[in-house]
């Protein structure tokens, strides 16, 4: 089944640019501004929202330490051996 495709009007990525065949150098208005209805974060909201993301940056510096913790014990029994 296949859904009929609607244009809303909104750009995703303006291909406008110089150079192109394209390329027109009058901008032209567009055809609807995108509203946002996003209401402010509660502060439960942002409290999981920065947990999580410091639960993030510790899991990739985790994996750093760890890779580091490897070369060292490498370096230790084999390299300077």
């Amino acid at each position: 089944m296949k859904k009929h495709f609607e244009d809303d009007g909104r750009v995703v990525a303006d291909m406008n640019f110089e150079g192109a065949p394209w390329y027109v150098k009058e901008k032209k208005e567009p055809a609807g501004q995108f509203v946002s209805d996003n209401e402010p974060m509660s502060k439960r909201e942002m409290f999981a929202l920065m947990k999580y993301a410091v639960g993030a940056g510790l899991a990739i510096a985790l994996v750093f330490v760890f890779a580091f913790f490897l070369f060292i014990l490498f370096s230790l029994k084999f390299w300077l051996n």
